[in-house]
C-alpha cells in the first residue's frame, strides 16, 4: 500500500515538475516577444515623431511664406 502511495507521489512530482518546466519555457518565449514587440512600438514612434516634424516643418514654411 505505501508503495502504491509512493508512486502516486512520484508521478505527481514529476508532472508538477514538468509543468514547470513548460511555464518557464513559455514565460521565456513571452519575454522574448516582448522585447521585440517593444522595439517594433519604439521604431514606429521613431516613425511618428519623424513625420510630425515633416508636417512642422511644412506648417512653419507655410506660414513664413504667408507673411
Amino acid at each position: 500500500m505505501s508503495s502504491e502511495l509512493f508512486n502516486r507521489l512520484e508521478q505527481k512530482v514529476a508532472s508538477a515538475v514538468e509543468a514547470l518546466e513548460l511555464y518557464k519555457m513559455e514565460a521565456e518565449e513571452l519575454r522574448e516577444e516582448n522585447r521585440r514587440l517593444k522595439q517594433e512600438r519604439d521604431e514606429w514612434e521613431r516613425r511618428l515623431s519623424d513625420l510630425l516634424g515633416k508636417f512642422d516643418d511644412v506648417e512653419t514654411e507655410t506660414t513664413a511664406n504667408a507673411r
